[in-house]
């Protein structure tokens, strides 16, 4: 399985290490062979090439199984104009690989109950959600500009959606209903919003296919108020590309932290791109403090889904949850009566677990 790496910025570097060592446990475990190839993005692909995703990288990212990025961006580089800045990057390595649904699940591990900023009662048990993010459409990708000056400035960005795409983020959301819970939660802003409104016909007349799974929609201002309420009542989410970005990233505080929080970008093929969500934290960088669970867990998501190694990700998930059963955490996770550790030894904990 050939892997294209991009360490990125901030902890990016830090915390891809701690997945590579884990993947090579796996290797061992398994007999199987991961081969690496290291290429620039971001921030660290602009100061060296001047541009946030260079060619070489698209090249050797399409001729790959698999993409595994640790993060981009920071502080440094924001003042850059928008096409030269390190978010760039990883919108244009998104298109160019035809990554369109971006698989976000928000798992809350019992031992990390207390972690989270919700009450036990609110949280229940077992909680997990799917977020299935729309990736290459949307508000992010549509046309933008900027005219006028002084008083008289403005600008605008077009939010806008065709029925294929709607329907091909939609199949996927309904597949993994299909798997899980047969339930699916469409997001969307149909009340003020024409593009949502062709959202929700779209994905009404897709559930004809798919009798088993129950459908509902629901406002974005009110799926992040029922978020915190009472996440139990979701299982699988479906929605565009902004509202799912921050619906995700909410989500993720249910689970304790950010850190926490593995992602999977995948379009028609085998190929995806896996990354944690959380970004770059610039001010903890090279102090040993960062968590490496979210990379980790991304690692199991990509072995699952452009491997085709459950049991390998299996394994992978269930030595994270040995390491946190036996009252390891970093300091974003840290409870009273734990051991705090660092980002390396974090990952040698879990590594440790699957050997």
């Amino acid at each position: 399985m050939k892997i294209a790496l991009i360490p990125g910025d901030g902890i990016g570097p830090e915390i891809t290490q701690q997945a590579v060592k884990v993947l090579k446990a796996v290797s061992n475990k398994y007999i199987t062979e991961f081969s690496f190839e290291e290429v620039l993005m971001g921030g660290a692909a602009i100061d060296k090439t001047g541009l946030p995703l260079p060619d070489k990288t698209i090249k050797v990212c399409q001729e790959s199984d698999a993409v595994f990025l640790g993060a981009v961006g920071g502080e440094k580089w924001d003042n850059l104009p928008g096409h030269l800045r390190p978010e760039a990057g990883l919108l244009g390595l998104r298109k160019a690989l035809g990554v369109f649904a971006n698989l976000r699940p928000a798992i809350l591990f019992p031992q990390l109950k207390a972690a989270s900023t919700l009450k036990g009662e609110v949280l229940g048990d077992g909680l997990d959600i799917m977020v299935v993010r729309e990736l290459t459409g949307g508000i992010y990708f549509g046309k933008r500009g900027r005219a006028g000056e002084g008083e008289s400035a403005r600008a605008w960005d077009t939010m806008e959606y065709s029925v294929a795409e709607i329907k091909r983020i939609a199949r996927i959301a309904f597949d993994l209903a299909m798997g899980r819970g047969k339930k699916l939660t469409s997001v969307d802003k149909a009340n003020v919003l024409e593009n949502s409104r062709l959202w929700r016909e779209t994905i009404i007349q897709l559930a004809g296919e798919y009798p088993e799974v129950t459908l509902e929609h629901m406002y974005v201002d009110n799926a992040a108020m029922q978020l915190v309420r009472n996440p139990r009542q979701f299982d699988v989410i479906v929605t565009g590309n902004m509202f799912g970005d921050i619906l995700s990233d909410e989500a993720s505080m249910l689970t304790g932290s950010l850190g926490m929080l593995p992602s999977a970008s995948l379009g028609e093929g085998n190929l995806g791109l896996y990354e944690p969500i959380h970004g770059s934290a610039p001010d903890i960088a090279g102090k040993d403090e960062a968590n490496p669970i979210a990379a980790i867990m991304s690692a199991a998501m990509m072995l699952r889904y452009s491997g085709g190694m459950e049991d390998a990700a299996q394994d992978i998930e269930n030595a994270v949850s040995a390491v946190l059963d036996k009252g390891y955490r970093t300091g974003d996770i840290m409870e009273p009566n734990m051991k705090r550790i660092g980002t390396g030894e974090m990952g040698d904990l879990i590594s440790g677990e699957i050997k």
